[in-house]
């Protein structure tokens, strides 16, 4: 959800160039129209507003896929009226469901059977399941606790300090404390010892993750395992470990089929993972897998027969369209274990190709590891003059969306640029990137720096003070930013160059 911004549009009405042959009227902008208007119209006015948007291949800032096959997208618009949740009105797709759920929990190791069936369900994306799998392990923990008589007032979970921003909402929505491990420069996730020294009677998981969104770098379940075990047995506790792979999940099973993160640890209670990031399908769908049937408290089912036979359900959502799941099915059995090595494989060799263009530049660090997700996240050497900001700045020029960002504490005085390599991602865009980034830098170079600039702002701003009209620290950062931005426009307007 994205807050409504209405108020600060200066324009209340939406033109269209091309819809004016269909029709000269023009449409308010926050409140529904007196009168309807021709299909060809509306089309238009929409379609002309969505090419400001970024290009999807581009956006290098998201894990989330951006491109499938001609034959999925026919099964996407096939099925797109389908509502998931009727399972009874559609139970091919319920059966294409329960398949995907096993398929997933059978590739992370579960603990099953030639014919038992799997514990887990499809969600909208990962912070959906990462929502369930959060109230089953404090249900189980309250459960646990009221049958001692003990208080249950003051649940907590143990993470990273590099987790995505869904489990702060989990935390902050189902009241429970979120302790995060601090990061450190150079190490940028969760240290499992300090994760369990962390861990007390309150809390209901420790939650690793398998791909960080910051660096990509994979946290080292299996000795986050090790260490839990023995503070168990220690305290008597059992504390349990859910494993954040919404980035990972789908790329450890192919390219590193002998690390041990998965349901292998006795710990590992519960998995989420996106099937719209590496799962290679259009944003919209998740999963989360339980080990075992007693890891998910039957009290969280709820059983409805309103819309045909007894169904069961555990979802924050209730109705959803039904094109995802049948996408992920599709992908499954369209490229099986050797195909997901395939694009996996080739998505970590154009990573390298990137990492090896940007390192021969001689100013770039690069903070990413080659284990992990195939992304690169770098920084300047020297951001003393420019920053990392500016570059991002830069290259939107060119069409790139490429994101900087600070790390989180205490690691914030880092500043990281990331590219994420999907499967659209080709080596001939890694090779054109490497050489935008080149140019970018060039430009730079021919600007003066910001810091320059903010101490000629303070210069003035010292002199206004002699006269009584001395500036907010707003209107100092405003000016700043508005000269660099007139230094960038001249240069621009001088050359033919991007800046």
């Amino acid at each position: 959800m994205a807050l409504s911004t209405a108020e600060v549009e200066t324009d209340e009405s939406v033109h269209s160039t091309f819809a004016s042959r269909y029709v000269r009227t023009t449409l308010p902008r926050f409140k529904m129209a007196e009168h309807s208007i021709p299909k060809e119209a509306a089309y238009q006015i929409i379609n002309d507003e969505l090419m400001l948007d970024g290009n999807p291949r581009l956006n290098l800032a998201s894990f989330v896929t951006t491109w499938m096959e001609p034959e999925c997208d026919k099964l996407i618009m096939s099925s797109i009226n389908k509502n998931y949740v009727d399972m009874d009105e559609y139970p091919v797709t319920t059966e294409l469901q329960n398949r995907c759920v096993n398929m997933i929990a059978r590739l992370f190791n579960a603990p099953l059977g030639d014919s038992e069936a799997a514990m887990g369900v499809g969600t909208v994306g990962s912070s959906e399941a990462i929502m369930l799998a959060g109230l089953a392990f404090k249900r189980k923990w309250q459960n646990k606790r009221r049958a001692a008589g003990l208080p249950t007032d003051s649940p907590n979970i143990v993470t990273g300090a590099n987790v995505q921003v869904c489990w702060e909402k989990f935390a902050r929505y189902f009241e429970v404390e979120l302790k995060e491990v601090k990061l450190r420069e150079g190490y940028y996730v969760m240290d499992p010892a300090k994760a369990v020294e962390m861990v007390d009677e309150n809390t209901i998981c420790v939650a690793a993750i398998l791909g960080s969104t910051l660096n990509g770098e994979f946290e080292d379940v299996k000795t986050l395992n090790d260490l839990l075990a023995e503070k168990n047995k220690e305290t008597g506790w059992d504390t349990p470990i859910h494993v954040d792979a919404a980035s990972g999940g789908f790329i450890a099973p192919f390219l590193y089929p002998e690390l041990e993160w998965d349901f292998r640890l006795p710990l590992v209670k519960s998995i989420n993972v996106s099937g719209h990031k590496y799962g290679l399908v259009y944003a919209g769908i998740g999963w989360v897998i339980w080990r075992n049937k007693e890891d998910l408290p039957d009290e969280l089912i709820f059983h409805i027969n309103y819309l045909g036979a007894d169904q069961p359900t555990f979802t924050l959502n209730f109705s959803k369209g039904s094109s995802q799941v049948i996408a992920q099915y599709y992908q499954l059995i369209r490229l099986g274990l050797e195909g997901y090595r395939h694009v996996m494989e080739n998505c970590m060799e154009n990573m390298r190709v990137l990492k090896e263009g940007l390192e021969k530049t001689g100013r770039i660090e690069i903070v990413s590891k080659d284990v992990g997700v195939p992304l690169v996240a770098f920084s300047l050497k020297d951001n003393s003059s420019h920053d990392e900001f500016e570059i991002a700045d830069l290259l939107r020029r060119y069409g790139w969306i490429v994101p900087a960002y600070t790390m989180p504490a205490d690691a914030q005085h880092v500043t990281v640029l990331r590219v994420v390599i999907r499967e659209d991602f080709s080596r001939t865009l890694a090779e054109r990137l490497v050489n935008d980034i080149q140019k970018v830098l060039h430009d730079l170079d021919m600007l003066p720096s910001k810091m320059k600039a903010k101490m000629e702002m303070a210069g003035e701003d010292a002199d206004r003070t002699l006269f009584g009209s001395k500036k907010t620290e707003m209107e100092t950062q405003r000016e700043v930013t508005t000269l660099w931005k007139k230094f960038v426009m001249e240069r621009k307007n001088k050359s033919s160059g991007v800046c």
